[in-house]
């Protein structure tokens, strides 16, 4: 029997209830973290807002309180960047992720790493930065730099900091309603043991459940779409080691698609709420082909750290805060209802991210 078809609109709906966007769940701060693989967090405030989207009376000051008790920590990791991770996967990813992140770090400084030994460099970064203290990438450049003048502290702080020695920012960074330079410590420090290494017999543990737990929050997805999420290429044979225990569909392109065989999948006509994603949300971000949930012609506003809001399950708006009050941009007509429905959602925003003070919201003049 050949796969049954899935069209795009019943993916959207399989990807926004793998996301906790269809409905807000009642899940706790950590299992959320940990079911959403992490979130992308290099701007700090923004898993706050995918978070309140995603959680049913979410409080911002449980995740900081688990960010301050080390129980999830920002790192940089898929595709490397910095992701807000359970300390579990984070301890349990790290070493799958070595290779990428060494690989895209020389691929971004290949000029001024060219002749750098990089395992001398990493045992530098290592004897540096064991003893605990927290350091900027600056800081750690600066200090490398007496060894190896010639390619410059910036990328000497980038490879050791973000590739080369697994490593977290630290609170304040990251805290809600706070602000605070990243600063960094040695994960094996922060967490109490360093990272778990790559199988020496070549046993990918981790890249198994990678895929399983890819396709819980994401799928169904093809292969393409797993290794743009994570940025790791050597995936193929994880993929055929759980192929057993997974599903297969077809989409609209004929591309192959896999999933856990009793992930939900809802109706295609299951209703969508408004939802308001914040920046770089993997929501879009996750997928190689993100037409589920954006129209081509928008697939670029989240790579470029455009918030956005989801109106009938699709990307339908950008949105900003200006002067405390929630300013929504139509990308397309919107009805009376659009309008009435994206303007209440709005108002819960605003009063989230003011503590109750303001619910002002404006909703823009839709294009022409």
């Amino acid at each position: 029997m050949a796969p049954t078809r899935l069209g795009q609109r019943a993916l959207g709906r399989a990807s926004l209830a793998r996301q906790l966007l269809l409905d807000r769940s009642d899940a706790g701060v950590e299992a959320a973290v940990a079911h959403l693989c992490g979130l992308q967090a290099q701007e700090p405030q923004e898993p706050f807002i995918g978070l309140w989207s995603r959680l049913r009376g979410f409080d911002p000051e449980e995740l900081s309180g688990l960010l301050t008790g080390r129980r999830v920590v920002r790192t940089h990791l898929m595709r490397r960047t910095v992701h807000l991770l359970t300390a579990g996967d984070a301890l349990a990813w790290r070493g799958r992720h070595g290779a990428m992140l060494r690989q895209r770090v020389t691929g971004v400084y290949r000029r001024e790493l060219d002749g750098v030994d990089l395992g001398a460099l990493a045992e530098a970064g290592v004897a540096l930065t064991d003893d605990g203290e927290p350091r900027t990438m600056p800081e750690v450049g600066r200090a490398l730099a007496a060894r190896w003048p010639d390619p410059g502290p910036r990328a000497l702080g980038e490879a050791v900091v973000a590739a080369l020695v697994p490593m977290v920012q630290i609170p304040p960074r990251g805290l809600w309603g706070r602000t605070g330079g990243a600063r960094h410590v040695p994960l094996a420090s922060w967490l109490g043991r360093p990272a778990d290494p790559v199988a020496a017999d070549g046993d990918d543990t981790a890249g198994r459940e990678l895929v399983r737990r890819y396709l819980a929050a994401f799928g169904p997805a093809a292969t393409a779409d797993l290794r743009a999420w994570c940025g790791l290429a050597g995936l193929p044979a994880a993929v055929a080691a759980v192929r057993d225990e997974l599903v297969a569909f077809t989409d609209d392109r004929d591309r192959e698609l896999l999933d856990l065989p009793d992930a939900p999948r809802p109706d295609p006509d299951t209703p969508a709420p408004v939802r308001f994603l914040p920046a770089f949300d993997n929501a879009i971000l996750g997928y190689d082909d993100r037409s589920r949930i954006v129209d081509d012609a928008h697939r670029g506003l989240s790579v470029a750290g455009e918030r956005a809001v989801l109106l009938g399950g699709r990307v339908g708006a950008t949105w900003t805060v200006e002067d405390g009050t929630v300013v929504v941009h139509p990308l397309r007509r919107f009805t009376r209802a659009d309008r009435t429905a994206v303007a209440e959602e709005g108002r819960e925003l605003a009063a989230f991210l003011s503590g109750g003070a303001r619910r002002r919201v404006r909703v823009a003049a839709s294009p022409r």
